[in-house]
């Protein structure tokens, strides 16, 4: 199994879509890139601890590819905005990938690029590509939040 920690904005619609990729094993919402140990919801919705709302992915790399999953990652929100996705604006949801190896930082880099050059964005790409610092799952009410809430709120669609 192989794991990949994104960041896209309000995790919840990040993890929906993401759970239902062939090859995904699970699927973990919470916090990292910040300071604060053992940070709530509470602490991060501030936009003041540092962290950014991410979805911790463990994935079969024989079924899904990191490429592959990062093709997805580029279309399911709008990586020209660093701090903002739709509704949602602060540090807390920004566009951010944290690698856990020098292969993702590689791979993420070269995806990146792709992606800025293929013209589909009329603006620069700003997603970061950090090293991955430790990940704090978020609390139970907002793990599989969609599925418990189905008219919840979302601003996360796959883009074409």
């Amino acid at each position: 199994m192989e794991v990949a920690i994104l960041a896209a904005g309000c995790f919840w619609g990040v993890e929906n879509i993401l759970r239902s990729l062939p090859g995904v094993v699970s699927t973990t919402v919470g916090y990292t890139g910040g300071d604060l140990k053992n940070p709530k919801y509470s602490h991060v919705k501030t936009g003041e601890t540092g962290h950014a709302e991410a979805v911790r992915i463990e994935f079969d790399p024989a079924k899904l590819t990191y490429e592959n999953l990062l093709d997805l990652f580029f279309r399911l929100h709008d990586p020209t905005q660093l701090n903002r996705q739709m509704n949602d604006v602060g540090t807390q949801y920004r566009s951010a990938i944290f690698y856990l190896s020098e292969t993702q930082k590689e791979i993420a880099e070269k995806k990146r690029g792709e992606v800025e050059a293929s013209g589909k964005w009329k603006k620069p790409i700003a997603t970061l590509i950090v090293p991955a610092v430790p990940f704090w799952p978020a609390e139970d009410e907002h793990q599989d939040y969609l599925q418990k809430n189905p008219n919840g709120y979302n601003c996360h669609w796959v883009r074409d």
